[in-house]
């Protein structure tokens, strides 16, 4: 899939032209992992360090992990958060094979979706004219691949009275209730790109950071729709069902 950058018409955008402008070692042909992890935090998404993938297993030590390669490595990851560019530089070069995450809830949120529900409702929003923000693919849709769409966070407001939960509300500990669509809000977290994943699998930007955050509910509607076809398509082609909603609340 390459950088991802600008393969959806319209979307070329300043972040190739702010790589551009990075000096670049003589034998690179692609922005560099550091690259790109400033980029992301250039655009305010606080990044801290996560596990890799060794093999099919993951970095950290316990046995079992469920959640391989995806998880900070720090159980402060909220508070360790940041985007300045000192420390990502801090980071990337003192742990090289890291992945990274980014805190939601503070400047923004993710909605999180099946790969391919993903792929249809970018086509359709774009063709909409409906603005997208940043979008990053994770895996394949063969081996239970996700779509993520950055949004705006409604989960700083001025008045805690205002905070409004929402059943699609997705953390970590809740990942198996949401097979379909996920919102990644307060306390919660997702990988970046450039991520690694077991087998070879990668996490990777579709639309750059740089795209202004859209209001979630702009593109919340098509997304529950596009879940709700490749539920239907899934039940189709398998032969049992397929989950667009959350199992239980």
């Amino acid at each position: 899939m390459g950088d991802g950058i600008g393969r959806y018409r319209g979307t070329e955008s300043k972040l190739a032209q702010w790589l551009r402008r990075r000096p670049r070692k003589p034998a690179a042909d692609t922005p560099s992992r550091e690259d790109l992890l400033l980029a992301t935090a250039a655009a305010g998404l606080p990044l801290a360090p996560a596990a890799h993938p060794v093999g099919y297993r993951c970095s950290c030590e316990r046995i079992g992990c469920p959640t391989p390669a995806r998880h900070p490595l720090s159980f402060a990851w909220q508070t360790q958060c940041a985007t300045d560019p000192e420390q990502i530089e801090r980071w990337a070069r003192s742990q090289p094979q890291a992945n990274f995450i980014t805190a939601t809830g503070m400047v923004h949120d993710v909605l999180d979706v099946p790969l391919e529900a993903g792929r249809a409702a970018l086509e359709r929003l774009l063709a909409e004219g409906v603005e997208v923000g940043p979008v990053a693919e994770a895996g394949d849709a063969l081996g239970g691949g996700r779509a993520l769409f950055f949004t705006a966070t409604r989960g700083t407001p001025e008045d805690e009275d205002e905070w409004w939960p929402c059943e699609l509300d997705c953390h970590p500990e809740t990942m198996d209730e949401h097979p379909g669509l996920r919102w990644h809000c307060r306390g919660s977290y997702v990988l970046v790109p450039p991520a690694r994943l077991p087998g070879d699998h990668a996490v990777e930007w579709v639309r750059g950071p740089e795209h202004p955050l859209p209001d979630p509910l702009t593109l919340l509607e098509t997304l529950t729709d596009a879940c709700a076809r490749h539920a239907e398509q899934y039940d189709d082609e398998h032969g049992h069902h397929a989950v667009a909603w959350p199992l239980t609340r």
